[in-house]
This record gives C-alpha cells, sequence and structure tokens, in this order.
C-alpha cells in the first residue's frame, strides 16, 4: 500500500507526511517521477483515444 500512497502523493490527491525529511535529491527525484507518471497516463489517455475511440467515428 505504500507503493500507492507514493503515486497519490506524486499526483497531488494525498497529503504527504509533514515528519518525513525531504532532502534536495529527493525533491528532485519526486519530480522527475511525477513528470514521468504524467506523461505515461497522457500516453495511455492518447492511445485510448486513437485505438479505441477514434475508428468508432470512421
Amino acid at each position: 500500500m505504500k507503493f500507492l500512497r507514493q503515486i497519490g502523493e506524486y499526483l497531488f490527491i494525498v497529503k504527504r507526511d509533514p515528519n518525513q525529511q525531504r532532502s534536495g535529491m529527493m525533491k528532485a527525484m519526486h519530480g522527475m517521477n511525477r513528470i514521468s507518471l504524467i506523461m505515461f497516463l497522457v500516453g495511455l489517455i492518447v492511445m485510448l483515444f486513437r485505438f479505441v475511440i477514434l475508428p468508432y467515428f470512421k
């Protein structure tokens, strides 16, 4: 469940733990992970649109 909580923190769904210590490198790593996760979700949405929704309109 910690994995799902971390994804929730990346997407700003779950508040992060204020007691957890964060360094500059940790912030950079979480920022890169957030960007890659958002890009992956956008890619899935584009693929869903192109291969599932668009053929119905042709």
